[in-house]
């Protein structure tokens, strides 16, 4: 890994500076189920990543070179188990900060047999900014974040530019930013943000939203929505 210069956040607060953060998320703990406390135990250290001031060496990571996909808020891990168990020739890393979610990507990722998953408990932000080389992310993967949907709350919102610009930083050239979401104007919102900041091209035929991949399994949730005729955007932006 190679060491990093800068100072984390939480390096910061300790030598007296004040950093204010919006944070876009709650940190609902819950209760670790037994299952999702023995994944944390016993497979931590094959399949966890811990947050440090050091950016990542993917190929000691994973032990290859193939491309990388990172997953911003992955939930209980579903989807993203399912991903990388479909594209073996693919290394994935999630992020999440809900420690239950960790545990049951892990039980699931072990019962699965996937072995090109390592998963962050921590906040993508210092994730992104701490431990991802920049130019180095083949994907990064953004599926329905907190639409904060109080107009007071949008300050909240995880895609607004400041962020869109450092995703860019860690694409390579091509590499494409996946979002989905169920809020129509948070899609409208994210269309805005991403048609505006530079160095993006939109991948949709008509300039704005793309039809679901199959490479993004559909969730329970997303199935309910759809019978009960709810909307899901996607949007695809590649990186010139």
């Amino acid at each position: 890994m190679t060491e990093r210069t800068h100072k984390t956040i939480e390096q910061a607060k300790q030598e007296g500076k004040y950093i204010r953060t919006v944070r876009s998320f709650v940190k609902r703990e819950g209760r670790l189920t037994k299952g999702q406390s023995h994944a944390l135990e016993n497979h931590w250290q094959d399949m966890g990543l811990n947050h440090q001031n050091e950016l990542l060496d993917y190929s000691a990571v994973f032990g290859n070179e193939n491309p990388v996909v990172l997953e911003i808020g992955f939930g209980m891990g579903k989807s993203l188990v399912e991903m990388a168990k479909n594209a073996p020739e693919l290394n994935y890393i999630g992020v999440e900060v809900h420690r239950p979610g960790v545990g049951a990507s892990i039980a699931l990722a072990v019962e699965q047999d996937v072995t090109n998953l390592k998963v962050y408990e921590h906040d993508a932000i210092e994730v992104l900014a701490d431990c991802i080389p920049d130019n180095s992310l083949t994907t990064v993967q953004l599926f329905f974040p907190d639409p904060w949907h109080k107009k007071k709350h949008h300050k909240r919102r995880i895609v607004k530019p400041e962020f869109v610009e450092t995703i860019r930083q860690k694409l390579k050239v091509g590499g494409v930013f996946h979002m989905a979401t169920d809020w129509e104007n948070y899609a409208e919102c994210m269309l805005e943000d991403m048609q505006s900041a530079p160095g993006f091209e939109n991948l949709s035929a008509t300039n704005d939203y793309v039809p679901r991949p199959d490479s993004r399994p559909l969730t329970k949730f997303e199935n309910r929505g759809q019978r009960l005729g709810h909307g899901v955007w996607d949007l695809q932006f590649k990186k010139l």
